[in-house]
């Protein structure tokens, strides 16, 4: 597992939990950030304008809007460097060691799988500079990264808070167990207060939660365990609430299924709701 933290910025009001939450994780793990800033495509290709018919204003009109085009090009650059020399500012503060930062032109989804082999960990926030549009929804950017991404997810809420408390939402799935084991192996994770909730009525449920403590209490990690009652969604989201966690960590869907995740889904409608950092295990 590579110790870089891949941490998405786009100059929204989540980048800065963005970067809070990926400086928690990588002053306890020890780890490196690597920031990315990527800038969209050109709006408008480049036009050779020698050969339009009909010079005056069509002609006119055109070069000023490909002149156009260009300065907002070069603002956005501009922009961006200062978005990601400001981030690296704010990890230095935080402790971080090592930061690098990298700028880039294209899709976001594309500049991510370029990067995903030298990470181990994805640090995105829930929504980005388009969140006031959509209240209560998942970014568009954060759904195409967990659908496609093969590292884990960590989503940053629009407000961070000091992470004493963690929740493992465990469904008895590969993920969830994966996700257990993810807990084991990084320093992140030591010294809070763990607690392994599994919602519904379905068999297996205590079996579930006292595998996963025993995973962890051979790692030396100490957890409790609950079965909550009622629909998985409402159950976990409650008990969220009342015990003052501070932290969600769960598993992610398997390739197959991700790829047809959709609001009404447990997993999208938690997360649509959860105002905590939440860490998504595939």
């Amino acid at each position: 597992m590579t110790n870089t933290i891949l941490a998405l910025i786009d100059g929204s009001e989540f980048s800065r939990p963005v970067l809070d939450l990926a400086a928690w994780a990588a002053t306890r793990n020890r780890a490196a950030v690597r920031l990315l800033h990527v800038l969209p495509p050109k709006s408008l290709p480049r036009v050779d304008l020698s050969g339009e018919i009909g010079l005056g204003a069509r002609s006119t009109l055109l070069s000023e809007l490909a002149a156009l085009d260009e300065q907002r090009a070069r603002l956005a650059m501009v922009r961006g460097r200062a978005i990601l020399d400001d981030a690296t500012a704010v990890l230095k503060t935080a402790g971080v060691r090592s930061v690098t930062a990298q700028l880039r032109q294209g899709v976001l989804l594309e500049s991510v799988a370029g990067q995903e082999a030298e990470a181990g960990l994805i640090v995105i926030g829930k929504r980005g500079e388009s969140a006031d549009r959509a209240p209560g929804h998942l970014g568009s950017n954060f759904e195409r990264i967990v659908r496609a991404a093969t590292l884990p997810v960590l989503m940053a809420p629009r407000r961070m808070r000091e992470i004493r408390r963690a929740t493992i939402a465990h469904d008895g799935s590969p993920s969830a167990r994966r996700a257990v084991e993810r807990v084991t192996r990084l320093p992140a994770y030591r010294g809070l207060e763990i607690e392994i909730v599994r919602a519904g009525e379905g068999a297996g449920g205590e079996a579930s939660l006292a595998e996963a403590q025993a995973v962890l209490a051979r790692a030396g990690i100490a957890a409790t365990t609950r079965l909550l009652s009622g629909a998985p969604e409402e159950a976990i989201l409650t008990h969220l609430q009342d015990s003052g966690s501070d932290f969600l960590i769960m598993g992610a869907y398997g390739h197959s299924r991700i790829r047809s995740l959709m609001v009404g889904s447990t997993t999208t409608a938690i997360l649509q709701k959860v105002q905590l950092p939440a860490l998504l295990v595939r």
